[in-house]
């Protein structure tokens, strides 16, 4: 079994404290805690919200990391499970893929799935395709209660599971060989579960992540900068890579019950076929991450320890990325958990911490949308000293890569952010219609009106001009 879960992160706000406290193995997103002032001036909601925003498709962006790089990438994430466990072959579905949404799937999950489909199609050039929730299909995608997920399965957001094909079934053959991952030599029937009564992003988060780990690998690498099949979840919707490594994984030239030595055989013409501008080569040699770096970062992230014993965790992360020589997206994450530990505790080295990592992963291709995770905490920083420009050159520098990334919580935020920038510049009446936008996105990032209406009131409360 492969679970896929997300952090719920803070970001500077009043009094520079943020609660820092999340679920285990929640990604680090957007969301703002604050310390909130009660007397703070509140921002009334309009009577009625504006409709929710959605995406677009995008333009497909290709990977810019060499053909060699991503044939060693694709065969860990194909032959290696989260755990550590090998796999011992290759395992696909062969000729046309079905998927079907059963249980209480909302309105929104199916216009998101359509649109996964499409894509899938498109640009991983699988021959997949919708059918009715009465009707057989290779993938089903279940909805059920947050609550009946995480009784079964706790900490878990949504998951994917082998040979069943609906949630009584998984429930009976859990835990045996049935649904043994190693075990697969050919994929025939999968089953994501998730739940429907989460917001729109969660849920379509879940889809994206689960739905390609129903069709290809089921692992997850800290080093990816560019891809969902990466523990951080900074990237919640199929990339170019992704997209690539799928479209290998179906590629003519390879099937079901090869071994690692026979795919890595046959990978570098199916990726110069495919990607031609990666080039050609043998696979790169595999980096290796200490397990013990992995046991501090996922002690960090959980919520079984102490924050104290979490914060220490993160600082253990950031030593052995240091002594690794590491300036990649593992030293940059291992500062952002610390940074986000470090919130109300020590704020010098929280800032200190966002700082730098937003730099390492400014320098580094495919990872704009993780500098934007460390710029929503310092544009917050300086909105809760009264910077209104220098908040303001933060947001506009990162909103771009935070719409082109289909992240709305996070898009939301920054614009509640800009909107209270403005304020403190006397632009009133534009900052009225930027936090509109902001309640379009916020009903896709967040869900309730009572969410959205509590992340904008959180947002208010970091401007001075409203505790004052």
């Amino acid at each position: 079994m492969t679970t896929h879960t997300r952090l719920t992160a803070g970001v500077l706000a009043a009094a520079f404290a943020l609660s820092s406290c999340a679920p285990a193995g929640h990604t680090p997103s957007n969301e703002v805690s604050t310390s909130r002032d009660v007397t703070a001036r509140q921002v009334n909601l309009p009577t009625e919200l504006p409709p929710m925003k959605a995406f677009a498709s995008g333009p497909i962006n290709t990977p810019a990391r060499p053909n060699s790089q991503i044939a060693r990438d694709f065969l860990e994430l194909s032959f290696e499970l989260e755990s550590g466990r090998t796999l011992p072959v290759l395992s696909r579905f062969e000729g046309p893929v079905t998927v079907r949404a059963t249980g209480r799937a909302p309105a929104v999950l199916s216009a998101d799935l359509d649109a996964l489909v499409w894509r899938l199609r498109r640009e991983a050039g699988i021959d997949i395709s919708r059918v009715p929730a009465s009707s057989p299909a290779s993938i089903t995608l279940e909805v059920i209660s947050k609550n009946a997920l995480q009784r079964l399965v706790p900490g878990a957001a949504c998951f994917v599971a082998p040979n069943v094909s609906s949630w009584s079934e998984y429930r009976q053959t859990r835990n045996t060989p049935e649904t043994d991952w190693t075990r697969l030599t050919e994929r025939t029937r999968m089953a994501v579960f998730m739940p429907g009564d989460v917001s729109p992003q969660e849920m379509r988060d879940c889809l994206h992540e689960e739905i390609a780990q129903a069709l290809g690998p089921v692992n997850d690498l800290y080093r990816l900068s560019d891809s969902v099949f990466n523990d951080d979840n900074f990237h919640t919707v199929l990339t170019g890579f992704d997209m690539l490594v799928l479209h290998a994984y179906y590629a003519p030239e390879l099937r079901s019950g090869m071994t690692k030595t026979e795919v890595a055989a046959r990978l570098p013409q199916v990726l110069a076929r495919l990607n031609p501008a990666g080039g050609s080569g043998a696979p790169a040699p595999a980096m290796a991450t200490p397990v013990a770096w992995k046991q501090s970062i996922e002690t960090a992230l959980g919520g079984r320890m102490s924050t104290t014993q979490r914060r220490a965790a993160a600082r253990r992360a950031v030593d052995i990325a240091r002594s690794q020589n590491w300036r990649d997206t593992r030293l940059a994450f291992s500062l952002f958990a610390l940074g986000r530990l470090s919130l109300g505790v020590n704020s010098d080295v929280a800032l200190a911490s966002f700082r730098e990592a937003e730099i390492i992963y400014s320098t580094l291709p495919g990872t704009n949308l993780q500098a934007a995770h460390m710029g929503v905490q310092l544009a917050a920083h300086a909105l809760s000293l009264g910077n209104a420009n220098t908040a303001l050159g933060i947001v506009e520098k990162h909103l771009p890569h935070v719409h082109s990334a289909q992240n709305a919580a996070l898009l939301s935020t920054l614009l509640m952010i800009k909107a209270e920038a403005m304020e403190l510049q006397g632009r009133d009446a534009e900052a009225q219609l930027v936090r509109l936008d902001s309640l379009g996105w916020a009903r896709y990032g967040f869900g309730s009106e009572a969410e959205v209406g509590a992340r904008l009131q959180e947002i208010a409360a970091i401007s001075p001009q409203r505790r004052g």
